[in-house]
């Protein structure tokens, strides 16, 4: 099996690089704080380094999953990045939801150290990392992508080349785009419910078997309900990926109105100390109202 590097082990990094270890392959990782990566090849075996070039040095795919595009940026092309070490014919894989610019970016220079590289941002939550079902938005040329892909198999339910670098990210940020409008519409649709004296949980089961069915409202309709938000996509970390989305936007000439409404909504709840909570907690806003 392919030695592998896998840097940055968050909520999302942490499960991964796990399910590489579980599909067979040398893993080793590198972690801002030492400590979670001590803690990682404690559980996982493999070997912690202590830079990212160190864990990429020999490996055959190396995957980056931080969290913007400075973090990338630093443990890339950054002194003790991994392009430093990362040998020609190797794939550097980045699973980070960044820009398309940074995508593009990173294609160029990896592919003057004869590097390949495919832009891969996830969707699936801590839990789809845990178990291995991730949804694998890529970007880059048909052969990196055929190379990297039996290895992101390992936990991933779905990998899809979209286009050339960048495509994944741009693919990305339609994904957030639309989670923001499903979740502002099922925060109204539950708290309508609530207020009309329904039933809410009988009614989420009712209404996720017909047209109005996501998945945020199979995951999230009867959390929100109860009020439950301490887990999940921190909402800081969506109001980033929209600032990407509107940046994009701006540059391809299209609007996104009920993104720009729905992200003032998320800078409230910021404002009131819950930027940690999960992205469903926009029906507070209505709750509190």
């Amino acid at each position: 099996m392919a030695g592998c590097a896998f840097v940055g082990l968050g909520v999302m990094g942490y499960p991964m690089a796990g399910h590489l270890v579980s599909a067979g392959h040398d893993v080793t990782v590198y972690n801002r704080t030492a400590s979670r990566a001590e803690a990682w090849v404690a559980e996982h075996g493999g070997t912690a380094a202590p830079t990212p070039a160190g864990a990429a040095a020999d490996a055959g795919f190396v995957f980056v999953c931080v969290g913007n595009d400075d973090d990338v940026r630093s443990v890339t092309l950054g002194p003790g990045g991994v392009l430093e070490s990362m040998a020609p014919g190797s794939v550097l894989v980045d699973h980070t939801t960044a820009s398309s610019d940074l995508a593009q970016e990173l294609h160029a220079a990896a592919g003057e150290q004869g590097v390949g590289f495919v832009d891969a941002p996830i969707s699936g939550g801590q839990a789809g990392a845990e178990n291995g079902a991730l949804t694998v938005m890529c970007g880059g040329d048909q052969a990196d992508f055929d190379r990297a892909q039996p290895v992101i198999d390992a936990y991933a339910k779905a990998v899809t080349l979209l286009g050339g670098p960048g495509s994944g990210q741009r693919t990305k940020m339609v994904n957030q785009i639309c989670i923001a409008g499903l979740v502002q519409g099922l925060a109204e649709g539950i708290d309508f419910a609530r207020r009309s004296g329904l039933d809410v949980e009988q009614v989420v089961d009712t209404i996720s078997q017909g047209a109005a069915g996501s998945w945020q409202m199979a995951n999230r309709g009867v959390t929100m309900a109860r009020r439950e938000f301490d887990f999940g996509f921190a909402l800081d970390w969506m109001r980033k990926d929209l600032a990407i989305c509107f940046a994009e936007a701006e540059r391809v000439g299209a609007t996104l109105p009920v993104t720009a409404i729905i992200d003032q909504y998320y800078a409230r709840l910021q404002r009131q100390g819950r930027g940690r909570w999960d992205t469903s907690s926009l029906i507070e806003l209505l709750v509190d109202d």
